[in-house]
């Protein structure tokens, strides 16, 4: 099971913004998560095609099953 922690941001133009780490620590520290999220937008790092990361708006964990199967 591959889990992903998805960072959302609101950008400029009022959309999401989604940056995804792999592998992340757990339990999930939400204070560290929290000052991580507020150092990337400080930092002005990133920019999407609405603008620049404004706020932090949620954070999660997802986690994605595969099954693979061999047809040859």
């Amino acid at each position: 099971m591959a889990k992903t922690l998805e960072l959302l941001f609101l950008t400029e133009g009022g959309k999401s913004a989604t940056l995804s780490v792999a592998d992340p620590i757990e339990p999930v520290d939400v204070e560290i998560v929290k000052t991580a999220m507020d150092a990337v937008i400080s930092s002005n790092v990133f920019t999407t095609a609405s603008g620049s990361f404004i706020s932090a708006k949620g954070a999660r964990v997802v986690e994605r099953n595969v099954s693979e199967y061999e047809v040859n």
